[in-house]
């Protein structure tokens, strides 16, 4: 009975640590995919690959060799 009462407190840590953080990240998605907001189209050397959240475009960087 011992290790119910264990795993019931791991459980409440585990629950507790991750309360308030959304299950799928909805804001900064263009960082985390290494890439910058920038308003209208993406200019060279950089290229879209996606959409902020604002409407900007998401660019990255082309990778230099």
């Amino acid at each position: 009975m011992r290790i119910l009462y264990l795993l019931l407190v791991a459980l409440f840590l585990v629950v507790q640590g991750v309360a308030g953080k959304p299950f799928f990240p909805t804001s900064g998605t263009c960082q985390l995919q290494n890439g910058f907001c920038f308003p209208g189209i993406c200019r060279r050397p950089y290229y879209w690959i996606g959409t902020c959240n604002n409407g900007y475009s998401c660019c990255r960087r082309y990778a230099e060799i």
